[in-house]
């Protein structure tokens, strides 16, 4: 088999959503087919994706003549219309799909698009929200939910850390986080070591226990 970036997905559902995730695979060089029921979508489309079609794809015959039993992967984007997106992941899951990833609208419809058989399930607003929620609230300039409780925030390093060697000052063991990188003003990132010493106009990457990460960006 070839490379799991190589291997070409089919997207379900232009909505915007939808349609940024076909621009962004293609723009990574991954071959897409998207699909949507409303010719005024794929018409505004078809000069950006190579592959594009009006169908229904809650419709099995549909999909046959399309090809999509031939992908290995799979996203069903289709959020408004929640039989739609349930009855095409279930199609999509006969067609034996390898990878069938499917956005969910509420916590509801995740579970079912679970129970019949979406490999991945996504809450985009959901989880644009969460994110959004922390950069307002507090010191983070920007963070993302790894899994269930971890987390990765940038932040400004606080001061009780500026001018201090890394492997001096006891970080994971008194806060429960790592600094995983640096980046110096007007540089790029850079990994961080036990002897990398912050600086005030750094920009740091700091990974942990969501709670711990959070706790250690309100530091002053």
């Amino acid at each position: 088999m070839a490379d799991y970036k190589s291997n070409p997905v089919v997207v379900i559902g232009l909505g915007r959503f939808g349609t940024a995730l076909a621009l962004g695979l293609t723009r990574r060089g991954t071959e897409v087919l998207a699909i949507d029921n409303r010719p005024k979508i794929t018409q505004a489309l078809a000069g950006q994706l190579t592959q594009i079609a009006t169908a229904d794809a809650t419709d099995m015959e549909a999909l046959r003549q399309l090809g999509v039993p031939d992908f290995y992967r799979a996203v069903v984007a289709v959020g408004s219309d929640i039989e739609a997106s349930i009855l095409t992941t279930s199609l999509l899951v006969e067609l034996e799909i390898n990878d069938i990833w499917a956005k969910a609208v509420s916590s509801q419809h995740g579970r079912i698009l679970d129970r019949i058989g979406a490999h991945h399930v996504v809450f985009p607003e959901h989880d644009m929200g969460e994110r959004v929620a922390h950069l307002v609230s507090g010191r983070m300039l920007d963070f993302m939910q790894v899994d269930g409780d971890f987390a990765l925030a940038k932040i400004k390093p606080p001061k009780e850390y500026v001018g201090v060697p890394l492997g001096e000052s006891n970080l994971r063991r008194k806060r429960g986080v790592t600094i995983v990188a640096v980046k110096p003003p007007g540089e790029a990132f850079t990994y961080a070591t036990a002897e990398t010493e912050l600086s005030y106009g750094d920009v740091i990457l700091v990974s942990g226990r969501t709670e711990e990460v959070e706790r250690f960006a309100e530091l002053p």
